[in-house]
């Protein structure tokens, strides 16, 4: 069947059933009805009027016992108040009925200067009793027997703190932990997962035909203190994830360069080899891109290099030149 909208969504009335003793007029229910009106009550058969029938609480009460029999008691909840609700009551009123000559009265808990006392009907000025305890109301004058005293006091609530319905009123201020850390974020996601960008800041002269580390000992950022720039020059994130890297060096001999490439090692061996040009001069460059899983404890990455040629061999130093960077792009 179509529906304009939402498919309406129906479920079974919870239903309780019970076997009548021909003497017991008590049931205990599985649920708190509202009030009498909100159960239906059929006994063998036969629908009960509410006033044949009482509920307080879970407790069913029958003016008269039903007959016996198995399971001829049916009772169906046609609504359930809500659970787990807290309810306050902003008005309090006490009566009493005074003995001859009282003048004290103990009353529910109220808040100094939000209570009224009459006395036979009549409202008393503040002037005719002292209510200053918080638990008790002392009339100037003494009753007499039978007076009719009736105490009402109100919930005294505070809107001092609330927040205006302003644009920019909730702010981290308000907020207990409004830190976003990738462990609140879902599978999958990188957040604000670690990423940093090293580079030489000075020349390194390097082995021919030696897979040699290049000692990156400058960041232009490190989000996550997790690269080495003083010992090991590597990077090794506390965030399990795929991790993009990227780098560049540039190469110069003081007679010729003739092969060279960049290589990015994982835990000491080398996984991605970059480009590997061939030059007949003395400058040449090489780049590398590589996507490479890393456990978050003990996994971490290098940048080595291999070169060929003649004369002295140099990596030359500077952010724009000879560097090495990478950023999770997914959480594991």
């Amino acid at each position: 069947m179509a529906f304009i909208g939402n498919q309406p969504f129906t479920a079974a009335f919870l239903t309780d059933t019970f076997s009548g003793t021909g003497s017991q007029v008590a049931y205990t229910m599985t649920v708190a009805p509202a009030n009498t009106s909100s159960c239906l009550v059929v006994v063998s058969g036969v629908t009960q009027d509410p006033s044949t029938y009482s509920v307080s609480g879970t407790t069913l009460t029958f003016s008269a016992a039903p007959p016996s029999g198995t399971s001829n008691i049916s009772v169906r909840y046609l609504g359930i108040p809500a659970s787990g609700v807290t309810t306050t009551a902003y008005r309090t009123v006490t009566d009493f009925t005074a003995t001859a000559g009282q003048t004290s009265f103990s009353v529910p808990s109220y808040t100094v200067g939000y209570i009224d006392v009459y006395r036979n009907g009549v409202r008393l000025v503040s002037t005719d009793f002292t209510a200053t305890t918080g638990t008790t109301v002392v009339l100037n004058n003494a009753c007499t027997v039978g007076d009719a005293v009736v105490t009402e006091s109100f919930l005294v609530s505070s809107v001092l703190n609330a927040i205006p319905a302003t644009a920019g009123a909730v702010n981290s201020t308000y907020i207990t932990d409004a830190a976003v850390t990738q462990a609140k974020l879902a599978a999958g996601v990188a957040g604000n997962g670690p990423a940093f960008s090293a580079y030489a800041t000075a020349n390194q002269n390097i082995t021919a035909a030696t897979f040699t580390k290049i000692q990156l000992n400058a960041e232009l950022f490190d989000t996550a203190s997790a690269f080495d720039i003083t010992t090991n020059y590597r990077f090794t994130p506390q965030v399990a994830g795929y991790y993009q890297f990227s780098g560049n060096l540039y190469f110069s001999s003081s007679v010729s360069v003739t092969t060279g490439f960049i290589i990015v090692y994982k835990n000491g061996t080398g996984v991605n080899y970059g480009s590997n040009n061939t030059a007949t001069n003395s400058n040449m460059m090489s780049s590398i891109a590589s996507l490479i899983y890393l456990n978050g404890s003990t996994d971490y990455v290098e940048l080595y290099t291999y070169v060929t040629g003649t004369g002295t061999i140099t990596v030359i130093g500077g952010s724009s030149l000879s560097y090495f960077q990478g950023a999770m792009v997914r959480s594991a």
